[in-house]
């Protein structure tokens, strides 16, 4: 099965000509790129990723940038191998969920700490100053240069049983949508559970977990609304990034025009995905809980639990005293350093170096 993935996306690689580089007035190089995309299934891609890349990319480049799109899931891969075989040369842009990749680069998981930046507006602004320590922490671990970071809408709770505040996941076994999420249950009281995106509705719907955190308008898509009672929408799973990536050896072949196109190009795609976010948020527990209008489909009739002020101050005391630390950890001193400058910065957190 590997074998054949493998082929498939080495059948899609780089074919470029490129024309004298490095002079002023340079037009575009005129290259086709091979992009894996994240999940195929969810409104991330379908409504922004996709376009982007088979319409805005093409005619913004007037056809010279033309495009091969599939995504992770499509090709059979795991969201944890995109950035390894980024790295190995099988395609030249890989996109994946950040939390996907911690394992080898924890420095990632600086982006979207659980509570960190409950609001859209300030998670896109850590996002932001986040992106120069991105880059280079993608450049030492992936040889990738950074080209976008956006996100899925808040990642709220959905629980198969009755729950009516945070606290009452004391003791409930709880998928998180990633390590520091994972460590955040753990702290509540709960069972942090590993599964992948795919296999949550069944987990819910047999009781082999009863809470699962993802995106509102995720957990829709894939139907989690069918297996689950009670949505619970304080956002302390994050916002779960999506990190965009091309091989270095392919962005340093390019002219400095070309490099510069498709840098306008991934901070325009930021701004109009991180512009919807709240909206998409808002669509997708209106969606989940027919509170409000759904313009994609039947809606759900899961139970909305509103969070009170105590949950918010639990949450920010795990963040300080729990998960910022543990990271802290992981790292290193270098990048505990870069974080306090940046994300830090726009908190009003400072981590520390053990």
């Amino acid at each position: 099965m590997k074998r054949l993935v493998l082929g498939s996306l080495l059948a899609t690689a780089l074919v470029a000509a490129h024309p004298d580089h490095g002079h002023a007035g340079e037009t575009l190089d005129d290259v086709t790129l091979a992009v894996v995309g994240s999940w195929s299934g969810l409104q991330l891609h379908k409504k922004f990723e996709k376009p982007f890349w088979t319409e805005t990319i093409t005619k913004a480049s007037g056809g010279r940038v033309k495009i091969n799109l599939t995504t992770f899931d499509q090709q059979g891969l795991k969201g944890a191998e995109v950035f390894r075989l980024l790295d190995k040369g099988l395609f030249d842009i890989g996109t994946t969920v950040a939390d996907y990749t911690v394992q080898d680069a924890p420095e990632l998981e600086g982006l979207d700490l659980p509570m960190l930046a409950p609001a859209a507006e300030k998670a896109w602004e850590v996002a932001k100053a986040y992106k120069p320590v991105l880059d280079e922490a993608l450049a030492a671990r992936f040889n990738a240069k950074l080209i976008s970071v956006v996100s899925y809408p808040e990642q709220v709770v959905f629980c198969n049983t009755p729950i009516s505040s945070l606290a009452d996941l004391k003791g409930k076994k709880v998928r998180g949508s990633g390590r520091t999420t994972g460590e955040f249950v753990n702290a509540l009281g709960a069972e942090g559970v590993t599964l992948a995106f795919s296999e949550v509705p069944t987990a819910l719907q047999r009781g082999v977990v009863d809470c699962a955190i993802t995106g509102s308008l995720s957990g829709y898509s894939a139907g989690w609304y069918e297996v689950s009672t009670h949505l619970y929408p304080l956002p302390v799973g994050g916002w779960d990034h999506v990190v965009t990536a091309m091989r270095l050896e392919i962005w340093d072949d390019l002219n400095k025009t070309t490099q510069d196109f498709l840098t306008k190009q991934g901070e325009a795609y930021e701004n109009t995905v991180w512009t919807s976010a709240v909206e998409r948020t808002r669509e997708g527990i209106a969606c989940l809980t027919g509170t409000g209008a759904c313009s994609l489909g039947e809606a759900g009739k899961m139970t909305l639990v509103a969070p009170q002020e105590q949950d918010t101050v639990l949450a920010n005391r795990i963040l300080r005293e729990s998960i910022l630390p543990a990271w802290a950890g992981r790292v290193g001193p270098k990048w505990v350093t870069r974080w306090n400058e940046t994300s830090g910065k726009v908190v009003g957190l400072s981590a520390a170096s053990r």
